[in-house]
């Protein structure tokens, strides 16, 4: 064996749920790019034909259940789709607040140009299992996806209930009588300092002794006069 390499058993790939999946997606999108060509509709716009061609007049709602695109994305997309005159936006007959979508005369064209591609882009994809293990390699897909849909729709309703709690909460405190404010107590004043005692008045030096005066000099006594000569 070469120095530095070792002898695996199984990469821990292979057994790692997210990274096969991704790897599966990827083959899909390869191969539906490589039959639809790159002026065909979108895998997602796809979906999205389909199921408003199966059931005219959904919400936005609605199309979020049936494709799994999430809310924001499809949003953007039906927007789009609209301006590529695919679809026509209405005013739902049953919820004033809803919009509603239906196929425009493009869209039938586009889903009727896509359907046979997609169908060859599903076989292929399947021709790479037996035969024997297509049908139920399609129902572990579907509960798959079932299950995460489930799972994502009970987790929204839990964060709905959790906020509609919160609001009930937040009236009832708003509704409530307020407590009357505890008055303050007075504070009581402050100790007056005591006066601080006067400092002891500074003895008066003692007055310096007068000094003596000085004794006078002597008078110097007058010299006698020179005689004459």
């Amino acid at each position: 064996m070469a120095k530095g390499k070792r002898k695996h058993a199984g990469s821990s790939l292979d057994s790692s749920p997210s990274h096969l999946l991704h790897r599966m997606l990827q083959v899909a999108l390869d191969v539906y790019a490589e039959e639809t060509g790159a002026g065909g509709v979108t895998q997602r716009q796809f979906a999205v034909l389909t199921a408003v061609a199966e059931n005219e007049g959904l919400t936005q709602t609605d199309l979020v259940r049936a494709t799994g695109i999430d809310r924001s994305t499809l949003a953007d997309l039906v927007a789009r789709m609209i301006g590529k005159e695919l679809l026509e936006r209405e005013r739902s007959a049953t919820d004033a607040r809803a919009n509603t979508v239906r196929l425009a005369p493009g869209g039938w064209a586009a889903l009727d140009a896509a359907r046979p591609k997609v169908e060859a882009a599903d076989k292929r994809i399947l021709a790479l299992l037996p035969g024997a293990k297509r049908a139920s390699f399609l129902k572990v897909l579907a509960e798959v996806a079932r299950s995460a849909e489930a799972e994502k729709e009970a987790a929204a309703e839990r964060q709905s209930r959790k906020a509609e709690k919160a609001r009930r909460k937040a009236e009832r405190l708003a509704k409530a009588p307020k407590p009357p404010k505890r008055e303050k107590k007075a504070k009581k004043p402050k100790a007056e300092k005591p006066a601080k005692a006067a400092k002891p008045a500074k003895a008066a030096k003692a007055p310096k002794a007068a000094k003596a005066p000085k004794p006078a000099k002597p008078v110097k006594k007058a010299k006698p006069p020179k005689k004459a000569a």
